[in-house]
């Protein structure tokens, strides 16, 4: 069953949503797609949905919490690319979760692609191409001989605990300074 992506929501309307409507309508497309995976799979629960993600990844299916989580740094950042990609891309995984065995199944493997081809009209990238530094905390500076190097706090705890790391440009060990970040 070969069909068209879901109906692009215009650029203008949703540059134009305030923060708390921009979450309303993402759910609101989340349902959209819902309505298309129940076409073919009516059993299909709905899922919560969570705008909680941090870092690089733009969302998440997680089966076990029962729902989708997006990160609302990104989804402010690229409201279309959201709507038209991200948004299907979660929601075929939820899909492929639900399946028989979909536990067991590869998250981007031939079950997730084909719903992604066959369901949503879209290409199966595993990845985005979303500028990342903004939803990206690394409030943590460490300096070498040659420049100032920012670590997130996972990094950092992971300095705290006896890990070294060493500039790609000077190879010198970084060290932790206290400045604050421009």
């Amino acid at each position: 069953m070969k069909t068209s992506p879901l109906p692009t929501w215009p650029p203008e309307q949703l540059a134009a949503l305030s923060t708390q409507a921009l979450h309303k309508a993402a759910r609101s497309r989340v349902h959209e797609a819902l309505a298309r995976c129940q076409e073919v799979y009516p059993e299909l629960p709905a899922p919560r949905v969570w705008f909680d993600l941090k870092g690089a990844s733009a969302g998440q299916a997680h089966l076990g919490k029962g729902g989708l989580r997006f990160n609302p740094v990104l989804l402010e950042g690229n409201r279309s690319a959201y709507f038209d990609e991200v948004i299907p891309h979660e929601m075929a995984h939820w899909l492929v979760f639900h399946l028989a065995n979909g536990s067991r199944l590869k998250p981007h493997g031939r079950e997730w692609q084909s719903v992604m081809r066959d369901l949503f009209g879209l290409a199966p990238k595993v990845t985005h191409q979303f500028d990342i530094q903004q939803a990206q905390s690394r409030p943590y500076a460490y300096r070498c001989d040659c420049q100032i190097h920012y670590f997130t706090k996972r990094r950092h705890s992971l300095v705290v605990r006896g890990r070294r790391y060493r500039c790609r440009e000077c190879d010198q060990t970084l060290v932790y300074c206290t400045i604050s970040k421009p």
